[in-house]
Formats: C-alpha cells, sequence, structure tokens
C-alpha cells in the first residue's frame, strides 16, 4: 500500500510539473518582441529614438525629406514637451510617431505604478501632437514582465532592433556608415538617435540610404514592416 501512494504521489508530482511548464511556455510564446521580420523582400527599418532634439532632430528630418524616406521615431515624452513643433513636423511629413516612455529611465527596475506613469505621460504628449502611439521601444532595450505587460495595456506592440551603430557613442561618420551597412539585412530594423547633439546620425545619414538602395533595399516605417511577412519574435525577458 505505502509503495502504491509513493507511485500515487510521485506521478502527480510529475503531471503538476509538465502542467507548470507547459504554461511557462504557452505564458512566453504570447510575448512577442519585435527584433527584425523573417522576409526575403529587401525592406529596412530606420527609426531614431530619443528625440526630439533642437539641434539632432531637423537635420535628420531634412535628410529623410530630401531622399524622400519615412521613418519611425521613438519619441520621449520630456523632450515632446520641449519641443512639441518637431513632433508635429515629423508627423506631418509621414513619420510615424512612436513611444520611448517619457525620461529614459529604465522601466524593469521601477514598480508598477511607476512604469505605467511613465507610459502614461509620454502617450498623453505624443497624442497632442500626432496620433495615439501604436508601437514602443523601452529605454536601453530594457524589460521585464512588467513593462511587456503595461505596453500591451496600452495597445502597444514592443519593438526593438537588429541592427545598432552606437551613433550615441559619436564614433566617426565613416565608422558608423560601416556598422549599418555591415550588418543590415531583409527585414531590419535599424536603431538610430536623434536626442543629442553632436551626433555623426545625420551626416552618415544620407550615405547610409544612397548606399543600402544601390543594394536594392527600400526603406519603410514600422508599420509597414510588420505587413511584409511573419513576424520574427523573442519571448525572452531582459532585464
Amino acid at each position: 500500500m505505502k509503495r502504491k501512494w509513493q507511485y500515487f504521489f510521485s506521478i502527480t508530482a510529475f503531471i503538476i510539473l509538465v502542467g507548470a511548464k507547459i504554461g511557462q511556455s504557452i505564458a512566453v510564446e504570447e510575448v512577442h518582441i519585435v527584433r527584425h521580420i523573417d522576409t526575403k523582400d529587401k525592406v529596412v527599418a530606420l527609426t531614431f529614438d530619443d528625440g526630439p532634439n533642437v539641434k539632432t532632430t531637423p537635420k535628420v528630418l531634412e535628410v529623410l525629406k530630401e531622399k524622400n524616406v519615412k521613418a519611425t521615431f521613438f519619441i520621449l515624452g520630456e523632450n515632446a514637451v520641449e519641443h512639441p513643433e518637431l513632433v508635429k513636423q515629423a508627423a506631418s511629413e509621414g513619420h510615424e510617431i512612436a513611444s520611448h516612455s517619457y525620461t529614459h529611465r529604465h522601466l524593469s527596475k521601477m514598480g508598477p505604478k511607476d512604469c505605467a506613469d511613465e507610459l502614461a505621460k509620454a502617450e498623453s504628449i505624443i497624442s497632442q501632437c500626432a496620433s495615439k502611439p501604436r508601437y514602443f521601444r523601452p529605454p536601453g532595450g530594457l524589460f521585464n514582465d512588467n513593462v511587456l505587460e503595461e505596453a500591451k495595456r496600452h495597445g502597444y506592440t514592443t519593438i526593438l532592433w537588429s541592427v545598432d551603430p552606437h551613433d550615441w557613442q559619436s564614433p566617426s561618420v565613416s565608422e558608423m556608415i560601416k556598422r549599418v551597412e555591415d550588418n543590415v539585412k531583409p527585414g531590419g530594423i535599424v536603431l538610430m538617435h536623434d536626442g543629442q547633439p553632436n551626433l555623426p546620425t545625420p551626416k552618415a545619414l544620407g550615405t547610409i540610404i544612397d548606399d543600402l538602395r544601390a543594394q536594392g533595399y527600400s526603406f519603410v516605417t514600422i508599420d509597414e514592416l510588420l505587413r511584409h511577412e511573419e513576424v520574427k519574435t523573442t519571448g525572452f525577458f531582459n532585464g
């Protein structure tokens, strides 16, 4: 009899463990973080974080207008408060306006209420300058389940990137160009910045666009990119 009970408890524990693992897997699979899309089409999305900045953003917008390219700007709420006219200009010129939170603090280190406040405040100011954002990028690319749940509650798709030239570290223009062109692939998302002065980004941008076009690439917003094919996702929690 004792052996029967031991067998029963062993089987029960095994079932509970397997069920927990399945439940965990389902939970992970339901969390979609877009880093790039899986496509053979030579399309790439140019994205800009941390703006607007009164010195850098106008230069970026000028290059994009000259090259007839539409991009996605992940706006910081506190910078939008300072320069709403630049957010409105970007939107009026056909660029996609998305959220980068309000203050650029690492959301994964915040409690649920502070995280919720960051997203809500950013959405409020952005929505006064452009349409309600549909896409969100956590500062530093750092997130956890709480951040993702809050983004989902706002109706956002969380967007990361596949190409990072580290322009915020102020490499030379030629080095920035090389970092992008060496790593770009069809369906890629390029991370750049327009939130600080004296970045190499405006000077590098025109050459990046010309060189990639010569290779057969076309440029799309994040919304357009997601329409191409199956979204490439990951469920790993960072931060």
